[in-house]
């Protein structure tokens, strides 16, 4: 299932980079401050700037997204690069405020502006022209990727995913595996490029590299975020094992323990998803109790001749319930639902706030599935979110820390039981036996908790480069160390520094760092236990929807309002009353899955 999205509001503020026009940007790139100006008129010089900034660049990395062009290409990387000026003088400006006394709001202010940009990018014209054409090409070469067979038959990404998805023949998924990989080799000598660059622009910002600069953005010092990190992680590994342990016992039946051996490595072609991230498409080979209970949400769209509109229809309609706004009618006018028949589009699924969260939209090529409606509620999230928090000052323009805005959507797909379902006319009425909560938790957790050591690994990988430890040199081996070490799987073929598998990987080229994503799948079930408390749910966690609570929705969206004008840690407080992120809901939710998982690896050799 499809959960990782490109939020223009995590890589500069609250849109999409902003950029101006050339008089504008020679203003704005003054790097000389008012010579009385106090930190506290900086910022507020900085907000006004900001704001008109966003708007053009926004338009910018919307039309490179929905029309993949040469000359877009140019529009785009021209607007970054005003921007990337732009940040890069007001940083320097910044500076001069170091050590003075500052009211909470201004300090932070001026923090969240250093941290402001995802590619920071080196003072030096020549290098941030280069890095901005850099970085648009490598998403270029990413969104326009296909694979040609030896007939000559090409395909692209969606149509090589369908094949990961459905088939069961070895042979025919190593030839989709392998052969997505081939658009990466192109990137690696720009990307190895693209690191010193960026490591040259997070230097100059006072970091020691890209890594360190991310990691400073979550209201704690880079090592303790680091330790952060592993915390959660070790509270869900158990799970994790658990789960892996089955799936290669089950995998093994279908392929033989020849292909998959039951001491080793998951092959990582046949877990159902391109990159081995979320295995709910092999759900039909996993399923414990065979037909009990099946929510057959794809029969009732097609059925019922669900458009892509309809479909997010039905999404907005669950926030709304909660007491939230409708979606402006400008969402619908300039949101890009399917893909045009006439043009290379980046259909990975991303939600957009554009003029300071007035201007917001979706952009996907909706399919009539389940998969893609919760992808839809999801999205949706991300723009609530973006509406929530427009009328804080651009500074404070986004969410509380980066696994915030990615929880949020997760957060509402919890609350798509059987029950609500049913109640929306979207499947017949569920049944919710012990069978019927097994398998429905197992479709989750194939999702949900395969991807916990994923969303982990992927960041962890760029620290790595980013710092050094992995040279360029090492840069796929690293990636297969890292991916067998934490998830447990190992590459269909023979792999070699000829290729550069982190590259077909959407968020690689695109530079969103994915930390967001792991920590996100730890929050949403916080989200989903304290909300469910506020809703008045009686019985287990599992079953719970908060759909129709106007209490929950009032504590939710209270939360939201905040954007990043607070630290994370007061921003939890507001909706669960404590001040850490705690993993142990997971652990809650799934109880009955764990108990099942135990159950059939006993007499397995477990571990890899």
């Amino acid at each position: 299932m499809k959960y990782f999205v490109r939020i223009a509001a995590s890589l500069a503020f609250a849109a999409s980079l902003g950029a101006c026009s050339q008089q504008d940007a020679t203003e704005a790139t003054d790097t000389t401050p008012a010579p009385t100006e106090t930190a506290a008129e900086f910022v507020a010089r900085a907000n006004a700037e900001l704001e008109e900034l966003s708007k053009e660049t926004g338009a910018a990395e919307w039309v490179r997204s929905t029309y993949i062009t040469d000359d877009t290409a140019i529009i785009a990387a021209a607007a970054s690069e005003k921007y990337a000026k732009w940040h890069s003088g007001m940083v320097k400006q910044a500076l001069q405020y170091e050590g003075q006394d500052l009211d909470d709001n201004t300090r932070r202010a001026i923090d969240l502006l250093k941290l402001g940009t995802s590619l920071p990018t080196p003072a030096d014209a020549a290098k941030r022209k280069e890095l901005a054409m850099i970085a648009t090409e490598l998403e270029g070469m990413y969104g326009a990727g296909q694979y040609c067979d030896a007939n000559k038959e090409c395909k692209n990404l969606p149509e090589l995913e369908d094949v990961i998805a459905n088939s069961r023949d070895y042979d025919e998924l190593t030839e989709a595996w392998q052969g997505w990989r081939t658009v990466a080799p192109p990137m690696r000598d720009k990307y190895r490029r693209y690191v010193e660059l960026v490591n040259e622009g997070a230097s100059e910002l006072g970091y020691g590299d890209l890594g360190e600069m991310w990691r400073a953005g979550f209201d704690m010092s880079p090592a303790e975020f680091e330790q952060e990190a592993g915390r959660l992680w070790q509270q869900v590994k158990p799970l994790y094992d658990e789960l892996h342990c089955h799936v290669r016992a089950k995998l093994g039946d279908v392929y033989g323990a020849d292909k998959v051996p039951q001491d080793g490595p998951i092959p990582a072609h046949l877990l159902g998803n391109m990159w081995s991230q979320e295995w709910g498409s092999i759900y039909d080979i996993m399923e414990p109790y065979p037909g009990v209970a099946d929510l057959d949400v794809d029969s009732t769209l097609k059925t019922k001749e669900f458009s892509p509109q309809e479909m997010v229809r039905n999404a907005e309609s669950f926030y709304v319930s909660l007491g939230m706004p409708r979606l402006p009618d400008t969402f619908w006018t300039r949101s890009q639902f399917t893909k045009p028949r006439d043009r290379d589009v980046v259909c990975h699924a991303s939600a957009w706030g554009l003029d300071g969260g007035n201007d917001l939209r979706i952009k996907m090529c909706i399919k009539q599935t389940y998969e893609e409606l919760r992808v839809i509620y999801h999205e949706l999230g991300h723009n609530y979110y973006q509406g929530a928090y427009k009328d804080q000052p651009p500074l404070f323009q986004g969410s509380a820390h980066s696994g915030f805005h990615e929880a949020i959507g997760d957060t509402v797909t919890l609350s798509m039981t059987p029950a609500y379902l049913a109640e929306v006319g979207l499947v017949a009425e569920a049944a919710q036996s012990e069978q019927a909560v097994i398998n429905r938790q197992m479709q989750m957790a194939l999702d949900k908790i395969a991807f916990l050591p994923f969303g982990k690994l992927i960041d962890e990988w760029r620290w790595g480069v980013f710092s050094g430890e992995i040279a360029p040199e090492d840069y796929n081996k690293g990636w297969w160390d890292m991916r067998t070490r934490y998830q447990g799987i190992a590459p269909p073929v023979e792999r070699s520094e000829a290729d550069f598998d982190p590259g077909a990987k959407y968020h690689i080229p695109a530079n969103v760092s994915y930390t967001r994503y792991f920590l996100a799948h730890i929050l949403q079930f916080q989200f989903q236990r304290s909300l469910c408390e506020i809703a008045g749910h009686e019985g287990d966690l599992a079953s719970c929807s908060i759909y129709g609570s106007k209490e929950a929705g009032d504590r939710f969206y209270a939360m939201l309002e905040s954007g990043q004008s607070e630290p994370w840690q007061d921003a939890l407080e507001k909706l669960t009353g404590t001040r850490e992120m705690d993993a142990t809901a997971i652990i809650d939710y799934f109880a009955p899955l764990m108990g099942y998982l135990k159950e059939q690896n006993q007499g397995r050799s477990c571990g890899w």
